[in-house]
């Protein structure tokens, strides 16, 4: 399951600028003008990043993250996209430090708790429990638009460590907030398919797949419930949909290489 950190857009959190009595630089601008110019600029390079990111194209969204430091060297939102850059590319300890000192620059960022905890979620497994942490501060945080996100990304973690009562709660937490939420409704039906309640898992999918649009996410959770019930052509029906409608998702890539069995 993506990061929810699942193929939605980054949602960036920015703080504002605190008042301050206008004085002028030489060169006539005031000082004033030009931190808010300099912010602004940070925070257009960050979304452009975050954009960049998404869409695979890492160099250039390290570019952009670059340019956002040069206009704001303290812009922690920035250093959070490279963290998940840096994760991207399997270099976890860049990717720990710049989380970690965007969390510093702005420990109340709600969007910056949620990407951290995916990143110690997904590559520090015996730091489970800060993760959780983290996603709660964001989940909690009554400014945070997308808190179904953070429990939904709560509860992939709990299941990876096959807690799933704990998982079942916060995906369901998740759909009290959006009932729509299909990253939260796929987990539920994951732990089912963990679980080995593939008949149920299988049922819940398919009343899924018919009252919604098919996403990545779903057509990989179809495939491997098929192949559990040993149902080659409903597998091979489900990849041929996975490959010619998302080819460059994770999850496609993932039944390409045979990292899915």
């Amino acid at each position: 399951m993506k990061n929810h950190l699942s193929r939605f857009l980054l949602l960036l959190s920015f703080t504002g600028l605190s008042s301050c009595v206008q004085q002028h630089a030489e060169n006539g601008m005031p000082v004033q003008d030009r931190a808010d110019r300099a912010f602004q600029s940070a925070r257009i390079h960050t979304e452009l990043a975050a954009e960049y990111y998404y869409r695979g194209q890492l160099e250039v969204a390290i570019e952009e993250v670059n340019e956002a430091l040069k206009a704001q060297s303290n812009y922690a939102p920035a250093y959070s996209v490279l963290g998940l850059i840096n994760m991207n590319l399997n270099e976890d300890g860049k990717a720990l430090e710049n989380f970690e000192r965007a969390i510093r620059m702005a420990p109340r960022n709600s969007e910056i708790h949620n990407n951290y905890g995916w990143f110690l979620c997904q590559r520090f497994p015996q730091r489970m429990d800060d993760a959780i942490s983290h996603f709660m501060v964001a989940a909690k945080d009554p400014l945070y638009p997308t808190p179904e996100m953070s429990f939904t990304n709560a509860g992939v973690c709990e299941t990876k460590r096959q807690k799933y009562t704990e998982a079942q709660l916060f995906f369901q937490n998740a759909l009290s907030i959006k009932s729509s939420y299909s990253p939260a409704i796929i987990g539920l039906i994951d732990i089912d398919f963990q679980r080995g309640n593939l008949t149920d898992a299988k049922s819940k999918l398919s009343q899924f797949l018919q009252n919604n649009t098919s996403t990545a996410e779903s057509l990989l959770m179809a495939i491997k419930i098929e192949r559990a019930l040993g149902n080659q052509l409903a597998v091979d029906s489900y990849n041929f949909q996975l490959q010619k409608h998302f080819p460059e998702s994770k999850e496609a890539a993932a039944i390409r290489e045979g990292r899915i069995k």
